[in-house]
C-alpha cells in the first residue's frame, strides 16, 4: 500500500521555498540594502559638513588668539598655528573630508575657506570665515 501512495494524484507539499520567493526576499533585502546606503550616506555628508564648519571656528579662535600674542597680526599660513593653538591634523588643512584654506591675509583682514575635497561625497557646501567670526556658506 505504501508503494501506491508514492503515485498518488494529490500533491503533497514540501517543506522549502520555492526560487520565486527566494527571489522576492532577495529582491526586498537588496532594496533596503540600497535604501540604508543612500540614508547613510547622507549622514555622512552632514556630518563632514558640521565638522567643517567646527573646523573653521577653531581656526576662527586660534588665528585670534595667535594675533593677540603676536603685536596684532595675523598668522602668514594655517601650519604656523600648530602645535600652540590647533591640532597638526587641521592646521595640515585637510580633515573630514574638507580642504581648509587661508586667502585674503593682511594685518586686519583674513579669510580661511574650507572645501570638499570630492564635490557631492565628502560634503555639498564650502564655507568661510573671516575676522569678524562670521562662518558663512560660500
Amino acid at each position: 500500500m505504501k508503494i501506491l501512495s508514492a503515485f498518488n494524484a494529490s500533491p503533497k507539499k514540501r517543506g522549502g521555498f520555492t526560487l520565486i520567493e527566494i527571489v522576492i526576499v532577495a529582491s526586498i533585502v537588496a532594496l533596503l540594502a540600497a535604501l540604508s546606503m543612500i540614508l547613510f550616506l547622507a549622514a555622512l555628508i552632514s556630518a563632514n559638513e558640521s565638522a567643517a564648519q567646527k573646523g573653521l571656528d577653531t581656526f576662527r579662535t586660534a588665528m585670534e588668539k595667535y594675533r593677540g600674542f603676536n603685536n596684532g597680526v595675523y598668522p602668514p599660513s594655517l601650519a604656523v598655528l600648530t602645535p600652540d593653538y590647533v591640532d597638526s591634523v587641521l592646521a595640515g588643512g585637510v580633515r573630514k573630508g574638507y580642504t581648509y584654506t587661508l586667502s585674503n591675509i593682511s594685518a586686519n583682514t583674513y579669510t580661511i575657506t574650507a572645501a570638499p575635497q570630492q564635490a557631492n561625497i565628502t560634503g555639498k557646501r564650502s564655507f568661510a570665515v573671516d575676522q569678524s567670526g562670521n562662518i558663512s556658506e560660500v
